[in-house]
């Protein structure tokens, strides 16, 4: 197979990276394609014991370091809501900011990230709660629990207000849920899919993204519903029984890489 049969699924992927990375596609481009070159005259090789794709990412911070490429923040006038997570990034320290886009966006694990980097596995998961840490502090914002069982709301409610943010409300049925986005406006919606009252927690939330553009993250001891190819987006899915550290990234994932929250048209 030849090198551009190998790598070809993997260049969109790369080329979302770079722009990640450097704020700019163009700028990100450039990068990719001197990494391609790089790799098509010999001058660099794809380890033989990584995935094509580790070796690819491999082989691009290779060619970022060896240039002396720095991560400089680049400012887009236009306003757009798009640019809201390029902005956050920019302001992200960038061994951290490397490092949490190869796990958070890229979904890399940390072992892979840290073949990537060429660092320590220990580095990695320091560069990453460095990252989780500053994201946390700037998008601090408010929080609609949707959860019937008292004790799991409880443990999700300390989660939640652990990371610096407020809960406005606990709700147990679907009703509850719409209640509560009338009286408050939340950032974010942690919710549950069976509810007390025979309810759905999907429907909940389908009721809560026709008013509002808000992230949703679904915390269900039943994912199969979810997995359908219907489920409301933008939503991210925790299993339970879940761990409190895979909530608290999912948290500040999603509020890191949604748009600039607006309630919609009514």
């Amino acid at each position: 197979m030849s090198l551009l049969a190998r790598l070809a699924p993997h260049l969109p992927y790369i080329r979302r990276y770079a722009r990640a990375l450097t704020g700019d596609q163009n700028t990100g481009d450039h990068y990719v394609r001197v990494a391609l070159e790089a790799l098509a005259a010999g001058e660099r090789s794809l380890d033989a014991d990584l995935s094509p794709r580790v070796a690819l990412y491999r082989v691009f911070h290779a060619i970022w370091l060896s240039t002396g490429a720095q991560l400089e923040a680049r400012h887009d006038d236009s306003g757009s809501a798009a640019d809201d997570a390029t902005q956050r990034l920019m302001r992200i320290a960038p061994r951290s900011r490397q490092a949490f886009l190869l796990t958070a966006l890229e979904g890399f694990t940390p072992t892979e990230a840290a073949q990537i980097l060429d660092c320590e596995f220990g580095d990695i998961e320091r560069l990453i709660s460095e990252a989780q840490t500053e994201i946390d502090a700037e998008l601090a914002t408010t929080v609609l629990i949707i959860e019937d069982e008292p004790v799991i709301a409880a443990d999700i409610e300390a989660l939640v207000r652990e990371l610096g943010h407020e809960v406005t409300d606990i709700a147990a049925t679907r009703g509850e849920a719409v209640e509560a986005v009338a009286r408050k406006t939340p950032g974010l919606v942690l919710a549950d899919i069976q509810l007390a009252d025979g309810s759905s927690g999907i429907d909940a939330v389908k009721d809560i993204l026709a008013r509002l553009d808000v992230p949703v993250i679904f915390i269900t001891a039943f994912p199969e519903r979810l997995l359908t190819g219907e489920r409301p987006e933008p939503t991210f899915l925790i299993t339970k029984p879940f761990q409190p550290e895979t909530v608290k990234a999912a948290i500040g994932q999603a509020l890191f890489f949604h748009p600039r929250r607006t309630r919609k048209a009514a």
